[in-house]
């Protein structure tokens, strides 16, 4: 072998964001040598051919063993989300910059802190938004005016007037205080949106979508382009952080022109709202990616 084969980097979520590939530096450990193989007794002619098998599977096993060796040194060195996988464009996920929470104020407690009974995120809610992935197109609407959304804008997303005045008054009986956003299209045609509502406390967020906006059988109220709404059994369980409470529908069968899946995610003093669209359908892949990044960023 002339060149050494070299460990791909994937991309890594705030504690596994999610980059594109990058060279290893050179950490100053010595490159793995290939022993030689000591010379062989001349033979007579009928053992040459025997002779050269073995000559062959004992260089075999050196070269793979000295692969073997610097592929379990790479692995062993590589930050969690550095494994293969974690961003793979074969699978549908997105390619996303590197994800890191803005710093909280000093002396202020996380959202989910014991001493942090109100649930309260107290770093800017509009720094905790997920950033568009590579190559998307960012939905420059949806930035409100210094970044802040109206809260009209955000109640456009559902289908009937009744509907739409129904959650309006909701959201002001539990003290809405403000609602961040972001939206971006991928060149495939997925609309993404987000909205980050945010309350004065937690027991707030959870009356509010326990009664008023999801619940097991069903969203609340429709989002445009999805009469039937039903609850996701393809999202996986195991992705799930701990404080955060998950509702999480897709579009039943048969869809109209596009397919609508949504997620409410109920974190501490902060109700987000994610919502994808596709023509035909949308694959499950990068709207699981979005919701599990984006409640990585409000744990």
């Amino acid at each position: 072998m002339t060149e050494q084969t070299r460990q791909p980097e994937q991309k890594t979520e705030p504690t596994a964001g999610l980059v594109p590939p990058q060279d290893r530096p050179d950490d100053g450990r010595p490159a793995l040598s290939v022993p030689s193989v000591p010379p062989v007794p001349s033979a007579p002619p009928k053992d040459r051919r025997a002779l050269r098998a073995v000559l062959r599977w004992t260089a075999a096993v050196v070269v793979f063993a000295a692969v073997g060796a610097g592929t379990g040194y790479g692995i062993t060195h590589m930050e969690r989300g550095d494994l293969p996988g974690l961003a793979t464009e074969s699978d549908g996920r997105w390619e996303y910059p590197t994800l890191a929470g803005p710093p909280l104020p000093s002396g202020s407690p996380g959202p989910f802190e014991l001493d942090n009974r109100a649930g309260a995120h107290h770093a800017d809610l509009r720094a905790l938004l997920l950033p568009a992935p590579k190559g998307a197109t960012e939905d420059k609407a949806l930035r409100g005016t210094d970044g802040w959304l109206a809260t009209k804008d955000f109640l456009e997303e559902y289908e009937s007037k009744a509907d739409r005045s129904k959650c309006g008054k909701q959201l002001k009986e539990h003290g809405l205080r403000h609602i961040a956003a972001r939206g971006w299209t991928t060149q495939d045609g997925t609309h993404t949106r987000i909205y980050l509502l945010q309350f004065h406390t937690a027991s707030l967020v959870d009356h509010l979508v326990g009664r008023w906006l999801a619940a097991s059988g069903g969203p609340a109220f429709q989002v445009r382009g999805a009469p039937v709404s039903v609850y996701d059994e393809e999202f996986p369980p195991r992705a799930e952080i701990d404080g955060i409470v998950y509702s999480v529908y897709a579009e039943a069968k048969p869809y109209g022109a596009e397919q609508v899946r949504q997620a409410y995610l109920s974190a501490g003093d902060t109700l987000a709202v994610v919502l994808q669209t596709r023509k035909g359908t949308a694959p499950a892949v990068p709207f699981q990616q979005t919701v599990i990044l984006q409640s990585e960023l409000l744990a």
